[in-house]
């Protein structure tokens, strides 16, 4: 057993003493230079860099010259990076100790003829993708006289787009979107789709840069869009747009057009519109008119306004429901202002004719009543410094008021037969002859009578 023991124990050992070592890494030496040459060495250099050369055509010209091992290169290449090229090639030559390159681009008119015949190759390439281009551009117009015959179906887009002008905005969406398929498909049968990149990514540059240059444009654009959803007016309706009135004549794609109260066309940019404060007088027939009367400061305020709404709900044009109202706005140095409120029906009675029936008959209803309308009292002081004021006999004095031709006062029976309330409507009728003579073609009104109005 001791035995069998030693036995393993030793076989261990003598593998250790048996395992070769680890090689030592030695450094490699630096390539040197023989001292001595072969005869024929620099021919064999010579002859193998000219084989070499003669299979390059850019090569061709270039002059060879061996001597020790070091090569020299003259003559003249057609590119400037084949210059370079020439001396690695040489480099890689067994037996070349260094390389004098002496090479230079060749500038005279028959270097040319590379680039004049590779034009030509071009050519040849271009007239044999001929077929292939003239399939793709056919490819091209089909998917594009698809878009355009799809986008012409104007009544489908019609039921579908809430007015026209969405309408045709929807037709051109399509014609654009099947020009660009076309394209980017006829690209790609004649393997051209980088050119569709290099194109579209300029083309996406170009769209922002016109986007910053044509914003108030692209603002109006998209608020005659807006304008046509909403339909914010009627024709013929009477409107202010901030400070601008006038009727309603059509809505366009770029602007409102408008009559003035006095019988001018107004053109207001629908982007100015979109943000503007719209107040419509047509939407509503009962329109409210207001006027301030004032009566002397030791009248009865509150009979004054008894006296004043009894007489406007007397008033024919003027509506019982809402009824009129009275109220004493201020008091003031030489009288109690008082303003009166009535309701008309515009379909009925215009409006500034109501109101100054509605004044008149007010003022004289006061005043026969016994309520006074005083006028601004001033007070005027005389003192030494003033000028002398000539003074008139008080004879001459009452023959000149006296000759005085007094004027009457009206009646209420007067003012109700002076005038007819009725609502005047030239200027609507304005509004239509110009409706009925109607825009061009870049002016097609899109107000659309048969859907809501916002």
């Amino acid at each position: 057993m001791f035995a069998l023991l030693a036995l393993l124990l030793a076989v261990p050992a003598a593998a250790q003493l048996e395992a070769p070592s680890d090689p030592v890494a030695t450094p490699t030496p630096e390539q040197t230079i023989a001292a001595t040459r072969d005869a024929g060495d620099d021919e064999r250099i010579a002859e193998r860099i000219s084989g070499i050369f003669s299979e390059l055509p850019a090569f061709r010209g270039v002059d060879i010259m061996v001597r020790e091992g070091v090569v020299s290169l003259s003559g003249t290449v057609p590119k400037p990076e084949d210059v370079s090229r020439a001396e690695a090639i040489a480099s890689r030559v067994s037996g070349v100790v260094t390389v004098e390159n002496g090479l230079e681009r060749d500038l005279s008119l028959s270097a040319g003829s590379a680039g004049i015949s590779n034009l030509a190759d071009r050519w040849n390439g271009f007239l044999r993708m001929l077929p292939l281009i003239a399939a793709a551009l056919a490819v091209w117009a089909i998917i594009a006289l698809f878009g355009y015959l799809l986008a012409g179906l104007g009544r489908v887009w019609h039921r579908i787009a809430p007015n026209s002008f969405l309408a045709e905005l929807i037709s051109s969406a399509i014609r654009f979107v099947f020009v660009v398929l076309g394209l980017v498909i006829a690209l790609d049968i004649i393997g051209a789709t980088a050119l569709l990149g290099a194109v579209l990514g300029g083309a996406g540059l170009i769209g922002i840069a016109l986007g910053f240059a044509m914003r108030d444009t692209i603002e109006n654009y998209v608020a005659s869009l807006m304008l046509s959803l909403r339909q914010p007016f009627r024709a013929n309706d009477h409107v202010v747009i901030d400070d601008l009135e006038g009727r309603v004549i059509r809505l366009t794609s770029r602007a409102t057009v408008l009559m003035t109260l006095d019988g001018n066309q107004l053109r207001i940019p629908n982007g100015q519109v979109f943000k503007a404060v719209i107040l419509n007088y047509t939407r509503n027939p009962q329109r409210r008119f207001d006027f301030d009367l004032g009566v002397d400061a030791d009248d009865d305020p509150t009979a004054a306004l008894k006296l004043g709404r009894d007489t406007l709900a007397g008033l024919p044009f003027v509506l019982a429901e809402p009824p009129p109202e009275a109220r004493i706005e201020e008091v003031g140095d030489s009288n109690i202002v008082l303003k009166f409120l009535g309701w008309i029906d515009q379909g009925e009675a215009d409006f500034f004719k109501a109101r100054t029936r509605a004044i008149a008959t007010l003022k004289v209803a006061l005043e026969e009543a016994g309520f006074a309308l005083p006028e601004p009292i001033y007070r005027l002081r005389f003192d030494s410094r003033s000028a002398t004021i000539p003074m008139m006999p008080a004879g001459e004095s009452a023959k000149v008021v006296t000759s005085e031709a007094k004027p009457s006062k009206p009646s209420l029976e007067t003012i109700a037969e002076a005038e007819d309330i009725r609502p005047a409507n030239e200027i609507g009728e304005m509004v239509e002859q110009e409706r009925r003579r109607g825009g061009n073609e870049q002016e097609k009104d899109l107000l659309d009578h048969s859907r809501p109005v916002e």
